[in-house]
Order: C-alpha cells, then sequence, then structure tokens
C-alpha cells in the first residue's frame, strides 16, 4: 500500500509541475487538500497512525517565554559515534550522551548484535562494551529499520565481515533518498551491495585499500561518516574530496582520532585518512552541542516575542543563520567564545530579545556547511511567519518537507506552496489555535509545535514519535521556559 501512495503522490507532484510549468497558475485550495490527504495516508499506512501508546501534546499557547536553557548534545553527532564504536574491540563510553528516540534504535540494534550497554549515571553517559565476535545474524530488524542510520553501519562492518545484511534504511519520510553515494564511497573498500525483493541489502566485502582518492558526487554528512569508518581501518592514506566539513563529521574525526587515526583537513571538505590496523582501546568522548537544537530554541523565542538567554551554542554552525537573522531585525547579544568538552568546537551563550522582523530581501536557501544547515532551514518557515512581508523558503534537498510545511496553515499560517521544494509565506501571522497530526518528519513537527506556542489558545499535536527521534525531553524543558504544554496518551 505505501507503495501505491508513493505512485499517487509522485503523479501529484507532476501534475503540479506540468500546472506550474504551463499554465503558470498557483496551486488551488483543492490542491493543497489533496496533497494534505495524501502525507496523512502515507503517515496511516506507514505505521505513523494513533494507537493507544501513542503520545500527544496539549499546548496553552500564546505565553512569552524566559529565563535560561542550555543545549543538549548533538543527535546526530550521537548516532555517528555509536555507529564507530563498532570499530573499537575495547569499552567507548560516550559522555552526556543524546538521549533521544534515534540513539534508542541504534542501541536496540548494536544490543542485538552482541554489544554490552550501559547508561551509567544521570549526566547519560554511555559504556559501550563490545562481544568477543559480532552476532550480525542476530540483528534487530524491527529497530533497524526505524532509523536511516543503519546505513552507517556499513563503514565498520566491511571490516568484520565478508557476507552481511543489512535492512533498507527507514527514519524520516522526506522523499527519495538514495543510498548510492554510500555504495560508490564505500567499493573503494571492496564493498559491494545488492538490493534484495524482501527489503534488504545484500553485503560482500572483498577487502582493498583505495588506489586513488574517493571523490564525493554530492558532499553528504553520513556518507563522509560511512567512508571515515571504512577509512579508520584501512592501513594507508584515504584521500576523501568534496567531504562534508560538517558538525557531526567533525565530533567523528576528533573521536577517530583517540585510536590514533591520523586524520588531516578537519573542518575543509579534503580530508586526508592515515588508517590503523587495529583498534582495541578503552576512550571515552564528549559529543559537542546539537546546532539544529539551538536553532530550534531560538526560533521558540522569536515566534513567541520572548527574552530567554540559549546556552552553550556551538556558533561555527549557526552564524549564517544569525547573520540572516540579524538582517531581519533580529535583536541579540553573544557571549565571549568558550570550548566545548571535545576540546575543538566553540561555544556561545547566546541572548535574544523581542524583535521586530521583516522577511529577507532573497530567498531562504540550505546550503552544504558553512551554509544554512539543511536541518535549519524549517524553522525559518515559523520565523518568516512572524516576520512582515513575503519569504520565499526553497528546500531544494527533499521533495516532502516543503509540503509538510503547508500544514503550518492550520494555525493561520498564510502558506502559498509553488511545487515539493518552494513556499510562500507572509506574514505576520494572527496565530490560530489548531489540531494537528505529527508529519513523519522530525524538524516540519517541531516547526508546528513552535507555532503552537505562539498561538493563543489551546492546540494537540498528536502521535509525536517523530519529535521523540531528535529531541531530549523538549516539552518539559520548554515548559522550564514558561511554556504550557502537557504529554498525554493517545485516544
Amino acid at each position: 500500500m505505501p507503495n501505491q501512495i508513493k505512485n499517487e503522490a509522485e503523479k501529484l507532484f507532476d501534475q503540479i509541475m506540468n500546472q506550474m510549468e504551463n499554465n503558470r497558475q498557483n496551486l488551488s485550495v483543492d490542491m493543497l487538500t489533496h496533497i494534505n490527504g495524501l502525507l496523512h495516508k502515507d503517515q496511516k499506512e506507514s505505521g505513523h497512525s494513533e494507537n493507544p501508546n501513542t503520545l500527544n501534546i496539549r499546548v496553552h499557547g500564546g505565553k512569552p517565554l524566559s529565563g535560561e536553557i542550555e543545549v543538549k548534545t548533538s543527535k546526530n553527532a550521537a548516532v555517528g559515534l555509536l555507529c564507530a564504536s563498532l570499530l573499537n574491540k575495547g569499552t567507548t563510553t560516550l559522555r552526556n550522551l543524546a538521549r533521544i528516540e534515534e540513539v534508542n534504535r541504534i542501541i536496540e540494534v548494536l544490543t542485538s548484535l552482541g554489544v554490552q550497554i550501559q547508561w551509567l549515571n544521570h549526566q547519560n553517559d554511555l559504556k559501550i562494551t563490545p562481544p568477543e565476535r559480532l552476532l550480525i545474524e542476530n540483528i534487530n530488524m524491527e529497530a533497524a529499520r526505524k532509523t536511516r542510520s543503519i546505513i552507517m553501519f556499513l563503514g565498520p562492518l566491511l571490516h568484520v565481515f565478508t557476507d552481511f545484511e543489512l535492512p533498507y534504511a527507514g527514519g524520516c519520510n522526506l522523499g527519495k533518498r538514495t543510498v548510492k553515494p554510500h555504495l560508490d564511497g564505500l567499493k573503494h573498500f571492496g564493498l559491494e551491495v545488492d538490493a534484495s525483493e524482501n527489503g534488504l541489502y545484500k553485503a560482500h566485502v572483498n577487502p582493498r585499500q583505495p588506489r586513488k582518492p574517493i571523490v564525493m558526487i554530492e558532499r553528504g554528512d553520513t556518507v563522509t561518516e560511512n567512508i571515515l569508518m571504512a577509512a579508520a581501518l584501512s592501513t594507508g592514506i584515504t584521500i576523501i574530496r568534496n567531504a562534508s566539513p560538517n558538525y557531526m563529521v567533525q565530533d567523528l574525526c576528533l573521536f577517530l582520532q583517540q585510536f590514533g587515526v591520523k586524520i588531516e583537513g578537519i573542518g575543509t571538505t579534503t580530508l586526508k585518512v592515515t588508517g590503523v590496523e587495529n583498534i582495541n582501546q578503552n576512550v571515552e568522548y564528549y559529543p559537542s552541542e546539537d546546532p539544529i537544537e539551538a536553532m530550534s530554541l531560538l526560533a521558540a523565542g522569536i515566534v513567541t516575542k520572548s527574552q530567554i538567554k540559549i546556552r552553550r551554542v556551538p556558533i561555527e554552525f549557526l552564524e549564517i543563520e544569525l547573520l540572516l537573522l540579524e538582517e531581519m531585525g533580529l535583536q541579540y547579544e553573544m557571549s565571549e567564545e568558550y570550548v566545548a568538552h571535545n576540546g575543538y568546537t566553540r561555544l556561545v551563550d547566546l541572548e535574544i530579545k523581542p524583535s521586530q522582523l521583516n522577511a529577507p530581501t532573497d530567498k531562504v536557501h540550505p546550503l552544504p556547511f558553512p551554509g544554512i544547515n539543511i536541518d535549519n532551514l524549517p524553522f525559518f518557515a515559523c520565523i518568516a511567519a512572524t516576520a512582515h512581508g513575503r519569504t520565499l523558503v526553497h528546500d531544494w534537498v527533499y521533495e516532502n518537507r516543503a509540503i509538510y510545511l503547508t500544514e503550518l496553515t492550520k494555525l493561520n499560517v498564510k502558506v502559498e506552496l509553488l511545487d515539493p521544494h518552494r513556499v510562500y509565506i507572509e506574514g505576520p501571522t494572527r496565530w490560530k489555535s489548531a489540531e494537528v497530526i505529527c508529519p513523519p518528519a522530525l524538524r516540519p513537527s517541531v516547526v508546528i509545535l513552535l507555532g503552537m506556542l505562539a498561538a493563543k489558545g489551546t492546540s494537540t499535536l498528536r502521535n509525536t514519535y517523530s519529535i521523540a527521534r531528535g529531541y531530549e525531553d523538549l516539552v518539559s524543558r520548554l515548559n522550564l521556559l514558561g511554556a504550557e504544554i502537557e504529554i498525554f496518551g493517545g485516544n
């Protein structure tokens, strides 16, 4: 059934594009309703429908926030480091790890392979002890299918097995997300993968050292991490060109260096990796703070016209976003920089103030680091809804995500969908409360929650698993800032 929905959606997208190109017409309300129906139908058929165990959120909005909040460590760094722990025959301790559903799914997979996992304390320190032999035949397929991060098992496992199987990657429903760049990069290490009809990647490895620099066709984060993990245990030098220099990649590089892996070019698009023959060490590592959560908290303050202080913001990965917000009229104060626990990442404390925003003069679109982060782009939708004027948000990366932003219309935001990648948002918005089902995508779900914080009255956000995938205790932490949000069970 999901394939039928996918085909129906693709036909609808073709109709959209034909209408735009040939008739030069904007989308009708009927067309938007049809799209919205498809999205919710897709949620239901993909297992996102509400059930008695589903957690929902009730938001009593229209209240300003105040106080201070500290940014948690990175979700995307956490999953990469968990996958990289498979390289180590010794014990890995990850300090202050993000305790979120995406991490829980990877932990379930690791446990099924025989890895011992132990949460050590309330500071979210996690101890990882590998078995003598990884039990790949016992892999928890159900947990693995729920996370796209499972694709990052390829890099470590190609050093362990000559033949193994992994399920197709899951995670957010954001359109067509090919794994071809992963396979193109890892084939340099002798990995060949066939896709079976029963939803499995069948991997075969004929180990070898890359014979030439690996040039990536796209500057993907997880692709770069996968190649880095493969290179870590490949003796000799691996050169990766067009590599992602993004925050989670930097964390992984710093982690691998603790094992004696030499990496030159951290933070650039060319990485030179000198691998080691064996990794068997007891190490600990502190992942850095999450720039996407920092942007979420920043947006929460903006849409509620609040004065809040956000501590431990990884400023290197928010500088462009802040520059654009400053152009739009945001007033803020920033502390002197200090260093994260990983000894490398630059942090600041950021205090934002109630501000009158205007729409930016140009479109808002993401770029690979150091541009506006792809995951930060959706937050500009709710920010644009508070600004005076018309903002074009161009999400060129994913086919579906811009469409999910049309859910903001239920909160009285003026959203004009141009095609599957572009929306016009006109503000300022007179926010109204509403009941909305979470889209099966993390960031758009949080954007809707932030809009509900701004809307006077009581709103309901149903089936919030998407948010739990990437945020730890978000509701309780927002409540500490003065929000009034309740969590309740389905039905």
